[in-house]
């Protein structure tokens, strides 16, 4: 059976004209058998709860065997060196300096039973998220749905490189997802 717990809750706050002050984004623990997969290592600043997730867990984070990033952005990739045995995948399409990376060009990539990798862009062109099939169906959304209001308004990320294409992610997610952990925020149950 696969397992999902949250290392950290993300934040995103902006000013009042909406540009970002301050970004950490949400980080899972995907268990699925004989595998560890982190899903966005989140910030240097979220690191301590990350840290105190896994003591919680009881797990270490040396012996994760993947990381998937969402996508290169800073605000998603800053506890890389938490996993310095992991494989690292990326969705193609976005500028990225870490060594040894995977780079994905698949739309649907299967990391194991259960878990696969979906290229959702509009965020930006490598966004892609975690479709999981445990208990109920999850979606770990990176910020093709960074925030609950971007769902339930059924709006684009308010930084997208391309709407349509944002709005089609979106869609993409409704369709599968019974429950939608954001790339900033708490998990939450989806009206299907």
């Amino acid at each position: 059976m696969i397992q999902l717990d949250i290392l950290a809750v993300g934040s995103l706050s902006r000013d009042g004209d909406g540009n970002v002050l301050e970004a950490h984004s949400t980080s899972v623990l995907i268990r699925a058998p004989g595998r560890l997969i982190v899903v966005d290592p989140s910030t240097k600043y979220m690191r301590p709860a990350v840290k105190t997730s896994f003591k919680q867990i009881g797990v270490f984070p040396k012996d994760v065997d993947t990381v998937i990033l969402t996508h290169t952005h800073s605000d998603h990739i800053g506890n890389l060196d938490l996993y310095p045995q992991a494989k690292v995948y990326v969705h193609r399409g976005g500028k990225t300096e870490i060594p040894g990376v995977v780079i994905v060009d698949e739309d649907e990539f299967r990391i194991c039973e259960g878990v696969t990798m979906v290229h959702t862009p509009g965020h930006c062109t490598e966004e892609s998220s975690v479709f999981v099939d445990a208990d109920r169906h999850y979606v770990i959304a990176g910020d093709a749905i960074p925030l609950e209001d971007n769902f339930f308004k059924n709006v684009p990320p308010a930084l997208n490189t391309d709407r349509r294409l944002a709005m089609e992610s979106i869609k993409r997610i409704r369709d599968y997802a019974d429950v939608v952990i954001p790339g900033h925020g708490f998990p939450f149950m989806t009206d299907r």
